[in-house]
């Protein structure tokens, strides 16, 4: 009874359902189709119509990407040049070529402003903060920056991000890019404003958020990564395919042996008669290489 108290329930629930699956489904079929064609020719059929739904299932995941899929596409960190925690900074990881003339009395949020033009003169563009795509960049970013300690998490905001590069290629036209396999770069510098210090005080509640003007804007370089959501189903796909393809070869293979077998004449059947007449004939050859 002890051995009831292991929890192996999970394992054992998945097994089970594996086993099952197998025998109930493609067991069933292959039994009824068994007393038909025979145990050999059975089973060669129910794997040949096995790797076909394989093969069929892994067009529809590549076609659609669902089902087997592979990792997503994300934004990863610049090596060496991901948080970047002052305006010189921006021109030792390459974002910028050289650091706009910043007002000596300007404040943190004009200097940011400033660096915002230029980076738009560089072919930069502004995301809309609506958009699924400003918040993969400001979730990926705010990662960033609590994992390298920059500014500790929820004491910031993502005020802005900046895209470039990311278009595919070749195209026929501007809507028509389905053999467009190739991107160039993709890159997002995303700017990052602190909260000012906000007092706790019990029995009330919290004040709002506001940004910090007085302190340095931090900013968080990243790179686009396509991920390979397709890739699964494009080694199922061929896999499969090319099993299944070799199964139709060999039924087909036997089809025509069959067929051969089939065509030729069969020989003539002996009667009794025929039978005690060659008997005969022997005997006698046998009797007379004796004398």
């Amino acid at each position: 009874m002890s051995l009831l108290a292991i929890g192996w329930d999970p394992e054992i629930r998945g097994m089970l359902t594996v086993v099952m699956a197998v025998v109930i489904l493609p067991g069933s079929i292959y039994l009824v189709m068994a007393t038909d064609l025979g145990s050999r020719l059975a089973f060669l059929v129910i794997l040949t119509a096995l790797f076909g739904w394989l093969m069929l299932m892994g067009i529809t995941w590549l076609i659609y990407g669902i089902g087997l899929r592979g990792p997503d596409p994300t934004w990863e960190a610049v090596p060496g040049a991901t948080v970047l925690q002052d305006n010189e900074a921006l021109v030792k990881a390459g974002i910028l070529p050289t650091l706009p003339d910043l007002p000596d009395d300007a404040t943190p949020s004009e200097d940011a402003d400033i660096i915002g033009d230029s980076l738009l003169d560089e072919g930069y563009v502004i995301l809309d903060k609506s958009s699924p795509a400003f918040g993969q960049a400001q979730a990926s970013a705010s990662v960033f920056l609590v994992e390298e300690g920059a500014l500790p998490a929820g004491q910031f905001e993502i005020v802005e991000v900046f895209d470039i590069g990311g278009e595919s290629y070749p195209k026929l036209n501007d809507t028509f890019d389905f053999f467009a396999f190739w991107h160039t770069p993709h890159y997002v510098v995303a700017e990052a404003a602190a909260y000012e210090a906000v007092r706790d005080e019990p029995g009330r509640a919290p004040a709002v958020a506001q940004i910090d003007e007085t302190r340095q804007r931090q900013y968080v370089y990243m790179i686009r990564d396509l991920g390979s959501r397709r890739q699964p189903p494009i080694v199922l796909t061929i896999g499969a395919g090319a099993i299944f393809f070799a199964l139709c070869f060999l039924l087909n293979r036997r089809e025509r042996f069959l067929r051969e077998n089939l065509a030729k004449p069969l020989p003539p059947a002996e009667t009794d008669t025929t039978a005690a007449a060659s008997s005969d004939a022997e005997s006698g050859e046998k009797v007379g290489a004796s004398v």
